[in-house]
């Protein structure tokens, strides 16, 4: 059995909550922590959805403290899993965190159960997770490496990590105009894009759908190091229509195979950032998704929104999301 914890989070897809638990029960952890959202209101049959998926947890058949925390209204995939975890830090020190459309290798949780022992009390190492994205890097000379990326598809950490997270990321007035940033990403397109990307979370734009790019901030204001498998730990299922963020089933980083982790595990001799490890990553993770320079009336749209109250936002966001959806309904009933 699995004596380290483990987080899932769920919504309204029962067939890939299913896939992700089925892996989960082949661990038989002795602590599972459920964290789900609510239903949309306004979205058909959603209700039913998120009950099927609630119920895919009820198969626990293993020797299990099983507890739930379940919201009754939908909250938002950003403010529930920020929500949602750290109630989990909360409930235990350290944790295995998995999504419901993330479907990880058995030797997934033992690779992370290892790290969390051997790195608990190195306040250095911030996060671990479930790949690396080496894509045709041939040199391996560990099991792992470090690097200032946090890929939350299949991950771990400990509450001391997590007590600096902070949804509305208070701390970057202080540093946007500083060279901080660039000494963190040495590569100036990827800059402007944390750039907009910490804009947005401060300033609340598209009601704070986001908690990984939080969590990001989080890890470099503290200097922190993540722990990455050169080899892919987790696969990412849920490239598709219903998903919030992952629709393109193309995208090369969709629908991975995995690999078994070796054991006993190769460890560095040295806790540093493998700088070329997280330029490959960069490459194949974050620069294909890159968007194109904000036009003049984009710019001017985002600074217009940043100056508006956060109740104001939240409003035409959510006038924004139900327009969209009864377009959306219309094109179908036509």
């Amino acid at each position: 059995m699995l004596e380290t914890p483990v987080a899932f989070l769920i919504f309204n897809r029962p067939d890939t909550t299913a896939q992700v638990f089925a892996e989960i029960a082949r661990a038989r952890p002795r602590r599972l922590l459920v964290v789900a959202d609510g239903p949309r209101p306004d979205r058909p049959g959603e209700a039913e959805r998120c009950a099927a998926a609630r119920a895919v947890v009820e198969r626990v058949d293993w020797p299990c403290d099983v507890r739930t925390n379940y919201a009754d209204t939908n909250l938002g995939c950003g403010r529930r899993v920020a929500t949602g975890i750290t109630w989990v830090f909360e409930q235990a020190e350290e944790a295995i965190i998995v999504e419901d459309d993330c479907v990880p290798h058995p030797t997934f949780f033992r690779f992370c159960a290892e790290l969390l022992d051997r790195y608990r009390d190195d306040e250095r190492i911030m996060h671990i997770g479930g790949g690396g994205y080496q894509f045709g890097r041939a040199e391996r000379p560990f099991s792992y490496f470090f690097s200032r990326h946090y890929p939350s598809w299949g991950w771990a950490s400990w509450r001391r990590a997590w007590r600096h997270f902070d949804l509305d990321i208070g701390l970057w007035p202080a540093l946007r105009d500083t060279g901080w940033l660039r000494d963190v990403v040495d590569d100036e397109r990827i800059v402007e894009h944390w750039v907009r990307m910490f804009d947005r979370a401060h300033a609340g734009v598209d009601n704070v759908n986001t908690w990984d790019f939080q969590w990001t901030f989080a890890c470099w204001a503290q200097h922190g190091l993540s722990v990455l498998p050169y080899d892919t730990l987790v696969s990412n299922v849920g490239f598709r229509e219903d998903a919030t963020h992952t629709r393109r089933d193309s995208d090369p980083i969709a629908n991975l195979s995995t690999s078994a982790m070796t054991f006993p595990l190769e460890h560095p001799p040295y806790v540093l950032r493998d700088t070329g490890a997280d330029r490959l990553f960069a490459e194949s993770v974050i620069v294909p998704h890159l968007s194109r320079r904000p036009t003049l009336y984009g710019r001017l749209r985002r600074r217009c929104a940043e100056a508006m109250p956060p109740g104001v936002r939240r409003t035409i966001s959510t006038a924004r999301t139900v327009s969209s959806d009864i377009l959306r309904w219309s094109r179908v009933v036509h």
